[in-house]
């Protein structure tokens, strides 16, 4: 059976993970770390992506990446090829240093980059390595504490997003890796679970909206005139402060055909309608509890 195809949208976070082949270790001194990170590094640069968090474990890595024009396989191709040739020059080894498949799913940016933060900085806790995720040097959460920055990670958007400036979103930043996160937050940032077994009150990506088989427009411009045209509402009236229900209908419908069609980010859609992006993500949340289904998300990778 032929793999599922790679989804890429350009400006997309997705949650990669690259394991060691049968889950061996990928990593076994210090300088292995390095020169993976300086490759990790080099190859951002090159394919314009942005990094938003990593933790590199002894036998896997994970990415909080945002790609650009570039799907993510070429910067994840690039990097475990040439770590993988690397490596295999200096322990030699049969076989592949990396599983053949690298997993990605593709998060929300605006409602979930928080929490896939948080995931990613946690795994060496969850898997029992260290106590606190600051024992853990081969994580980005020391540099967002400030005690080992890194030019090529970003971490002004989680920051804005627990508010206030760079160094006062770090007391926030501490206490929210403090706090313990809940099933469905993990569930929603996990890469490579299976979507249906989650339960109907799970939270849910603005990606994972799949309504009737519409035809979606080309641009935001285009997919608003059309909901405006079908549900009969003035296009004009959709950026105003009215909450009629119809008003709200056509708002939620819009945010989902973007999302559904990678037309537009969530927070794209809720500049142009004047909302914040948490308005139309709880309707949108709203909307599929009513409907009583989770649809499958975007993630990029086959079935476990």
């Amino acid at each position: 059976m032929p793999r599922r195809p790679r989804i890429h949208v350009p400006g997309g976070l997705y949650h990669a993970i690259l394991r060691g082949n049968h889950r061996e270790a990928i990593f076994h001194r210090p300088a292995d770390y390095q020169a993976f990170e300086e490759l990790v590094a080099s190859y951002l640069e090159r394919y314009e992506a942005r990094l938003h968090a990593y933790c590199w474990m002894p036998n896997h890595v994970h990415l909080a990446v945002q790609v650009g024009r570039a799907p993510l396989g070429r910067l994840m191709q690039a990097v475990a090829s040439v770590y993988a040739r690397r490596k295999q020059r200096c322990v030699p080894t049969t076989g592949h240093l990396f599983e053949r498949r690298y997993r990605a799913k593709l998060v929300q940016f605006d409602a979930y980059l928080l929490a896939l933060v948080r995931y990613i900085h946690c795994n060496p806790v969850r898997a029992g390595l260290v106590s606190d995720p600051s024992e853990y040097i081969w994580s980005s959460h020391r540099a967002y504490l400030g005690l080992a920055p890194r030019s090529w990670l970003l971490t002004e958007p989680t920051f804005s997003l627990l508010g206030g400036g760079t160094h006062a979103s770090m007391h926030v930043y501490r206490r929210f890796m403090g706090e313990e996160p809940d099933l469905e937050e993990i569930k929603a940032v996990r890469c490579g679970q299976d979507r249906s077994r989650l339960p109907r009150s799970a939270p849910v990506l603005a990606s994972d909206f799949r309504g009737p088989r519409t035809a979606v427009p080309g641009s935001l411009e285009d997919l608003i005139e059309t909901v405006a045209a079908e549900l009969r509402i003035d296009r004009g009236l959709l950026a105003s402060r009215r909450r009629d229900p119809d008003l709200v209908r056509a708002r939620t419908e819009i945010a989902r055909r973007a999302a559904a069609g990678a037309v537009a980010t969530l927070a794209a859609v809720a500049a142009r309608l004047g909302r914040a992006p948490s308005t139309l993500s709880e309707l949108l949340n709203r909307q599929a509890g009513r409907h009583g289904h989770l649809a499958p998300d975007l993630r990029d990778e086959p079935k476990p």
